[in-house]
């Protein structure tokens, strides 16, 4: 009897032992339909060669979310330049801490070819954020009976630098000082000028010299100057200009190259760009990681980079300078001075790609 009790037992754990072994092949099965779901989610870099690359990058890209979030911010994967590997792969890095050559060789990965790649980039970028469901700011500027004056006053005969017409000028503003009327008169440079400038198009200006198209832009900018009156309605989605700061929003580029002679190209795109902040890229990264971590999606490791690198404030050197400089062909004259009459430095031509590239 004692040796049946002991047959009993054998095959009772027998049965135990493989019921175990049925639960944890089941849940294994769970564990890897649930790691090939979310790595199908993947979005590759590059063809597909079969060899688990793909799987190897849903780990690493695991190790990146679970960071804190002002780390995984700051993290991404970029390829290994250790040229004793046959087979290349990535590596976590920290985009605040690039070096010069490293920022130099994701651009020239990026953006091999200026008219086809930067245009991939900025597909790639939108693509990515359409995925999680936002949508970039827009700005629709509206103006609505706008009129701009100026008060000139009348001169008689020839209104020459002389020793009388000084004289004149300067007993004309004693007058005014008295509140008494002098021969002025005002000119209108712009007259009920209505319009609206859509969302995501390029807006052509097209007039004769002198029409008002720079009085226009300036207007529009924020940046008439103090002894124009300008009348009417201008607003950035609704906000009239002396809610916010119109400068923070747009930019006028003159067509008067101002630089400081003294600094090279990148130091002086370099510092534009610290003055400038990175604005709402920030938040808008920020937001996108939260939702693809949400979603299991793993991005292009080379978007999220470049996205990550140009999102950070504060840096002395940033991603976006070597993409600014690269996009505007300034990248090959970025270490020499700008210069002036007196030294010499870059073309006109440069000049002014550079006041574009400070914008």
């Amino acid at each position: 009897m004692a040796h049946m009790g002991g047959a009993d037992e054998i095959e009772s754990l027998r049965v135990e032992l493989a019921e175990i072994g049925r639960s944890i092949r089941s849940s294994f099965r769970r564990r890897t339909s649930s790691f090939r779901s979310n790595s199908s989610r993947y979005e590759p870099d590059h063809d597909g060669d079969g060899n688990g690359n793909d799987a190897e990058y849903a780990l690493q890209w695991a190790e990146i979310e679970r960071l804190p979030t002002v780390k995984r911010m700051r993290s991404s994967l970029l390829d290994d330049g250790d040229e004793s590997k046959t087979e290349k792969g990535k590596r976590v890095v920290d985009v605040t801490k690039l070096g010069a050559m490293e920022r130099h060789l994701m651009i020239e990965k990026l953006i091999k070819h200026i008219e086809n790649d930067n245009l991939k980039l900025l597909k790639k970028i939108r693509r990515r954020i359409d995925r999680v469901g936002m949508e970039f700011p827009t700005i629709e500027v509206r103006y609505k009976s706008l009129k701009v004056e100026a008060e000139c006053e009348i001169v008689q005969g020839k209104a020459l630098p002389t020793l009388w017409n000084t004289s004149k000028r300067v007993v004309s503003e004693l007058v005014k000082l008295t509140g008494a009327k002098t021969h002025e008169a005002k000119i209108s440079i712009l007259n009920d000028v209505n319009g609206i400038i859509k969302p995501g198009r390029l807006t052509l200006l097209l007039g004769p010299p002198g029409c008002g198209k720079t009085t226009l832009l300036k207007a529009l900018s924020g940046n008439l100057e103090n002894n124009l009156k300008c009348s009417g309605e201008i607003s950035y989605n609704g906000h009239r200009l002396d809610e916010f700061v119109p400068q923070k929003t747009s930019a006028y580029i003159s067509q008067y190259d101002l630089h400081i002679a003294e600094m090279t190209v990148r130091e002086t795109v370099d510092f534009s760009a610290r003055c400038q902040g990175v604005g709402s890229r920030t938040d808008i990264m920020m937001e996108v990681s939260r939702r693809e971590k949400e979603a299991g999606i793993i991005p292009d490791t080379e978007v999220d980079a470049y996205m990550k690198a140009i999102s950070v404030e504060g840096l002395e050197r940033s991603l976006q300078t070597d993409y600014i400089m690269k996009i505007l062909g300034l990248d090959i004259c970025a270490e020499t001075l700008i210069g002036d009459m007196m030294r010499r430095g870059i073309s006109g031509g440069q000049k002014k790609r550079l006041t574009t590239a400070e914008m």
